[in-house]
């Protein structure tokens, strides 16, 4: 019989896992429960938080995403653990309120905002003192890597000229500049999103190895500049944990 874990992403298995061991951490220095995902569409990360005890507000733009989490709550059993707000970053104090969420989950969206500052500027005004952030972005350095390996040669060369692009420094450059103190990095599917699903499927423990080494590698800077995500785990205001970034 088929491992069905391995229908669920290795690099979003790998993030939920590191995710759940840094908010495990953390909460034991400060308890939080109330969870706001920043586009956090159909729940794919509010699900799981659910799961573990969190009360998550979901605020997505979609009226189609946000009705698509309303029945994927209910299927779950999730009814009062999820809720839906409709809109985005841009007025996302109005909707929440200030030092109203415990942790902010912001996973995929700081690459496509136009103001990525203004972004994290809201998210710090949300976030409780004390409480943290998820930030997971997409890298310039592995989209260039695709499209060039993909053939798209001059996709690639724009792709790595465009100033608004993010890497590993510019991520933890924003971060800090909003007022967090950074306190874990990782690097996520640098590896895994090059292997197929059918590898995962034929091969017995390929899944199993798979998640280990990119749970492996996920701190190494090297991996973590090639990664095509950047998780940042970091923490509102000084005096929590230090305010430099991990090398």
């Amino acid at each position: 019989m088929p491992d069905l874990r391995s229908r669920r992403s290795v690099s979003q298995a790998v993030l939920v896992k590191l995710l759940s061991a840094e908010l495990t951490d953390w909460s034991r220095r400060a308890p939080g429960r109330v969870v706001v995902d920043l586009g956090g569409g159909t729940g794919g990360m509010a699900m799981d938080l659910a799961s573990a005890g969190y009360r998550v507000k979901v605020v997505d733009p979609s009226p189609d995403a946000l009705a698509a989490l309303e029945r994927r709550t209910a299927e779950q059993g999730l009814i009062g653990r999820v809720s839906g707000i409709q809109g985005d970053a841009s007025d996302l104090v109005d909707l929440v309120g200030a030092a109203a969420a415990d942790v902010v989950v912001c996973h995929r969206v700081l690459e496509v905002l136009d103001d990525p500052v203004q972004a994290l500027a809201a998210i710090q005004e949300v976030v409780s003192p004390g409480g943290a952030l998820s930030l997971l972005a997409g890298q310039r350095h592995a989209a260039v890597l695709t499209q060039a390996l993909g053939g798209h040669l001059a996709q690639a060369r724009r792709t790595w000229v465009d100033p608004d692009r993010l890497d590993r420094d510019r991520i933890l450059e924003l971060v800090l500049g909003a007022g967090f103190a950074v306190r874990a990095t990782h690097g996520i599917g640098a590896v895994a999103d090059h292997v197929s699903e059918t590898l995962l499927d034929a091969e017995p423990g390929a899944y199993a190895d798979l998640l280990a080494l990119e749970t492996e590698i996920a701190t190494d800077p090297a991996f973590q500049a090639l990664a095509p995500q950047l998780h940042v785990f970091a923490v509102k205001g000084d005096g929590v944990v230090g305010s430099s970034s991990p090398t």
